[in-house]
Order: structure tokens, then C-alpha cells, then sequence
């Protein structure tokens, strides 16, 4: 074999460091960029924000001003005040100081803590005001422990019997727990506010909440009847329910509004979900009849390198500090550089997903047409992967509402006319022939698939029941109202 040397030219992508850092950066969220944000300023001192100090200095000024005309003024009076206007208070020059009877950690200071009142701690203030016998509070804190967040008794009785007898075994106690005492106390529960906490199920709980209102309450007797019919009332079997409850169907119907204004998950009201608010990312509004696109400035970070280090490095010092100013200074531009295409390629993106979707921002969701990421890829000159990072997590604030990104892109159905309607404009046709159905006769989806095909868009029973059950819309037989 013989050996020689040659050149050989070839095309190849080397994913630099830099490179490595805008693609990172991309598929943030705005929340993350800004965690990323803030760990670079920790650690690059040749990083800054760039703060806005105009409104702050104008703000000085004009109350300099203010005192130098409230001075002037005074001065050319015909009389002078008592007290003058001065430009420094007594607290200014003189600070209090603290005696050896006063120190400063024993200054009294505002609590600004808040604690949220959760289900557990608002039962248990309840039962602490009750008589209860130390045996009777041990079995309540049992019950109270056991509830789920609806306010439901997630345990049976003889679980409840289980833990109560198991902390007065650790208590060394020797009583003994029947089931009738915990029953007793439970009820007790049951009755305290909110009323119907510690249902064992839905009937229960409005069986509860029934039995609590004035005897006088019209139609009270009437829906406790149905209570106890419960199985009918779900099962939807009207003439049946009827018979063995013995109610008209004017009654029936006065009873059934009743129910409904009661409280079927007692415990929800405490539940501690917190909202998810999400900032957008870029904002669209409609001026002079032209739909403009532009990044939220909330979001947008400004950025800039420290003039004052950038200045102490010497070109031809080696020297290990200037060296490191050298270092950072090439990250602190090179990272400012990645934000910036950042921001322009989610402008450049967000901008081609408007200027297809303007149905959908004129009219709503049946507006939506069908888009896929290769169509904005092919159109702003990226790839695929790239535009799934810039669409995911990425917010557009329009006029009807905040959308994350790839909310813009569906699938597609064809029509009779050889067109193609989106999925997500289906969807909202859907939700609208439900809204405008006859509640006592609902649509099925034969009859819902047999509607758009008259609009022209061919869809079999099995994908309408998919986008029904998608928009968590209950079957035409859950839909039916009783009369």
C-alpha cells in the first residue's frame, strides 16, 4: 500500500459554541430566557442591563423644580408664614437612635406574610369551638385528615376506626372505638360550614345540603325524593323516576332547579390552584385596517457590555486579568448576538404564521386554514426543527385572545369541492351546531357529520366523536336536560 498526501475539499457543519448557545436559547420560554438572563449578568461582569433612567431623572427634575418655585414664591409674598419651606426634613439630619431599652430587633414590624386558609385548617378551627370530648376531637382530626380536595371523605369507617384505635394504642390508651361514635361525629362534621364536607358521594353531600335548608324551602320534600332515587336520576329514566318518586313533571322540573343551585364539591372553594398566567411573547393589533405584528417589550431584553471594563483591556497585554476581561468580553457580545437572532427569527415566524392566519384573527376559529411547519420552514428560509423550537412555548397576544404558537398549525380535512378546512376550524364548527342544538332532542354525530357534509366537509361519525370528545363535550344521550 503507498502512502501520499492530497487535498480533498468538503462541505461539513461543526456546531460551534456560539452556535450551541442561540439554538439553546431558542427553544426557551420567555420566563426561562430571563433565568438565563440573570445568570449571565451573575456571572459575566461585562454584561449589564440596560436600564431606562430618563423617567427617573425627568422625575427629579420636576421636583426640583416644584421646590424651587415653592421657595420662590414664598419669598416674593407680601407676608411671610410662620414655617418656611425647606429643601431637607429634621429626620434627615437627625436618625433616631435606638436606647438600651429599645433595640432595633424588638421593633415592631408589619407582618406582610399571608396564609392561605386551606379545607384542613378551616375545619379544624370549627372543631377546636365544639365540645368534643378528647376522644370525639381525635376521631374529628382522623375524618379531617381523610378528606380529598373536593371535601370528600376519601376513607371508610372502619379505615377511620383503624387510625383512631392506632393513636390511642401510641397514646397508651385502652378505650375501645365502635363504629356508631365515629358515625356520630362525622355528622357533626357534615353540618359545620361548609355544609356537606365529609359526603362519602354526591348524593350524600346534596342529600345533606337539602336536609339543612328551612322546612319551609318550596320543593324541599320534592328533591329528596329524587335523592333517594338517585340511580334514575343518572341513569336519565324520566317515567320511571316519576313513579317511584310520585312527582309531576312540574314538580319534577322545580325540584331538579333546586338541586342545581346547590354545591355538588363542597371542598373546591378552598382548593389552592394557583392561576397559570403566561406573558406573550409577541403581540398583534389591527391599525388602519392592517394587522401588525411586533415583540412584546416587556419580554425583550436589553442588553449591553460594560463600557468601563471593555475599556481596561490592553490588546497587547497576556496578562491573566486582561485575559479574562478578553474571555468574558467575547461572551458578553457573543450572547447579546444569540438573543438578538433570537427575538428576529421569533418576529420572522410569528409574522408569516399572521399573514396566513388573518381568517382566523377576522372571524374567529372558523377562520383557522390547515398549516404545517414545513410551509412557515419553506417561507422564512429555516428548517422544520427550528421553527418547532421558535413555536413552542411562545405565546401570540391577538385580539381574541392569547395563543401559544403552534396552536396555528393543524391538520386537514378535504372538502367536497377538493379544498381542505383545518381540524381546528371543524372543531369550532362542531362546538357551534351543539350550541345552537335543542337541548330535549341534542345532535348525535351521525347527524352532526350529516350537517357538515352539507357544508361540504366530508367527515365520518368516528372523527366527529374524536373533536367532540377533544373539546370534553359530553355524548347527545349526557346532553339531554331531564324535561
Amino acid at each position: 500500500m503507498k502512502l501520499s498526501v492530497g487535498l480533498k475539499v468538503s462541505n461539513s457543519l461543526a456546531l460551534t459554541p456560539q452556535l450551541q448557545q442561540a439554538i439553546r436559547l431558542l427553544q426557551l420560554s420567555s420566563l426561562e430566557l430571563e433565568q438565563e438572563i440573570e445568570i449571565q449578568l451573575e456571572t459575566n461582569p461585562l454584561l449589564e442591563r440596560v436600564e431606562d433612567e430618563r423617567v427617573q431623572v425627568s422625575l427629579e427634575e420636576f421636583q426640583q423644580e416644584q421646590v424651587e418655585k415653592e421657595l420662590s414664591d414664598t419669598l416674593n409674598a407680601d407676608h411671610l408664614p410662620d414655617e418656611l419651606p425647606v429643601d431637607t426634613h429634621w429626620d434627615d439630619v437627625y436618625s433616631h437612635q435606638p436606647t438600651g431599652l429599645e433595640r432595633p430587633e424588638y421593633e415592631e414590624r408589619e407582618d406582610s406574610r399571608t396564609e392561605k386558609n386551606t379545607l384542613k385548617n378551616h375545619m379544624l378551627d370549627q372543631i377546636n369551638l365544639l365540645n368534643f370530648s378528647q376522644l370525639d376531637r381525635l376521631i374529628a382530626y382522623c375524618i379531617v385528615d381523610a378528606l380529598d380536595e373536593r371535601g370528600y371523605l376519601e376513607s371508610s369507617i372502619d379505615e377511620i376506626v383503624v387510625s383512631v384505635q392506632t393513636l390511642l394504642a401510641q397514646m397508651q390508651s385502652d378505650q375501645e372505638l365502635e363504629e356508631e361514635e365515629v358515625i356520630v361525629v362525622l355528622k357533626h362534621i357534615q353540618r359545620l360550614e361548609p355544609i356537606g364536607i365529609g359526603a362519602r358521594h354526591l348524593a350524600e353531600c346534596l342529600a345533606i345540603q337539602l336536609q339543612m335548608l328551612p322546612a319551609d324551602t318550596a320543593y324541599r320534600t320534592e328533591a329528596l325524593r329524587l335523592i333517594d332515587c338517585y340511580e334514575l336520576l343518572i341513569a336519565n329514566d324520566l317515567n320511571k323516576l316519576m313513579r317511584q318518586a310520585e312527582l309531576t313533571t312540574d314538580q319534577l322540573q322545580a325540584a331538579v332547579a333546586l338541586m342545581k343551585r346547590l354545591t355538588p364539591y363542597p371542598g373546591l372553594i378552598f382548593s389552592q390552584q394557583e392561576s397559570d398566567y403566561q406573558i406573550p411573547d409577541v403581540v398583534v393589533s389591527k391599525k388602519n385596517q392592517v394587522w401588525h405584528v411586533q415583540l412584546n417589550p416587556d419580554v425583550v431584553p436589553k442588553l449591553r457590555v460594560n463600557d468601563f471594563y471593555a475599556n481596561m483591556i490592553r490588546r497587547a497585554d497576556s496578562s491573566h486579568d486582561n485575559q479574562y476581561l478578553k474571555n468574558h468580553l467575547l461572551e458578553a457580545k457573543n450572547f447579546i448576538k444569540s438573543v438578538d437572532e433570537r427575538h428576529k427569527t421569533l418576529l420572522r415566524v410569528a409574522s408569516c404564521i399572521v399573514e396566513h392566519q388573518r381568517q382566523f384573527l377576522e372571524i374567529g376559529a372558523e377562520g383557522m386554514i390547515p398549516l404545517i411547519l414545513r410551509d412557515i420552514a419553506e417561507e422564512v428560509g429555516l428548517h422544520e426543527s427550528t421553527v418547532s423550537r421558535v413555536t413552542t412555548n411562545k405565546y401570540l397576544l391577538t385580539p381574541r385572545g392569547l395563543f401559544e404558537l403552534k396552536y396555528f398549525f393543524s391538520s386537514h380535512v378535504g372538502t367536497s369541492e377538493g379544498g381542505e378546512m383545518s381540524s381546528t376550524a371543524i372543531r369550532a364548527k362542531i362546538k357551534k351546531l351543539i350550541a345552537e342544538e335543542n337541548p330535549r332532542k341534542p345532535l348525535s354525530d351521525n347527524s352532526i357529520a350529516a350537517l357538515l357534509k352539507e357544508q361540504g366537509i366530508d367527515v365520518a361519525r368516528r372523527t366527529v366523536a374524536k373533536y367532540r370528545e377533544s373539546l370534553h363535550i359530553a355524548s347527545s344521550s349526557d346532553r339531554k336536560i331531564l324535561i
